[in-house]
């Protein structure tokens, strides 16, 4: 996993504009932006969190970068871990792929921040419940 080293990333300035002062994005924000990115792919179950995450979102508040780590590679660049499990019947691989696919994709059309890369960490299968029913 990546160092966290830096509580933000600068995000550089648009080719054509006029460079008006420095633009720093808060690691969090990256977090939260792959969090969306990664409950956005198809046969993700959930992302992993703690028991701080588990009590606010049983009060109601979505955390949306529960199971994301970001950080900075050695050689300054952004890398981002992610703790998830996958619905059982789906491919892991695929689902793994698409999962850094989406992350990359986001973060790079909300910040312009290109990730040195993102690492899936699948910490289990999720197995639908079935709804017994009872026949008299």
């Amino acid at each position: 996993m990546a160092e966290k080293v830096g509580q933000s990333f600068v995000q550089p300035t648009p080719s054509g504009k006029e460079e008006l002062g420095k633009i720093e994005v808060a690691a969090e924000v990256i977090e939260i932006v792959a969090g969306i990115a990664v409950s956005e792919v198809e046969g993700i179950a959930a992302t992993r969190g703690n028991i701080a995450t588990g009590v606010v979102e049983r009060f109601g508040k979505k955390v949306h970068n529960k199971g994301i780590k970001s950080g900075v590679t050695e050689s300054g660049e952004i890398a981002i871990d992610v703790f998830c499990s996958v619905k059982y019947g789906y491919a892991i691989p695929k689902v793994a792929k698409e999962v850094q696919t989406q992350i990359r994709q986001a973060i790079l059309n909300m910040t312009a921040l290109e990730t040195a890369e993102v690492n899936v960490h699948i910490t289990g299968i999720h197995f639908e419940k079935e709804e017994v029913s009872v026949q008299e």
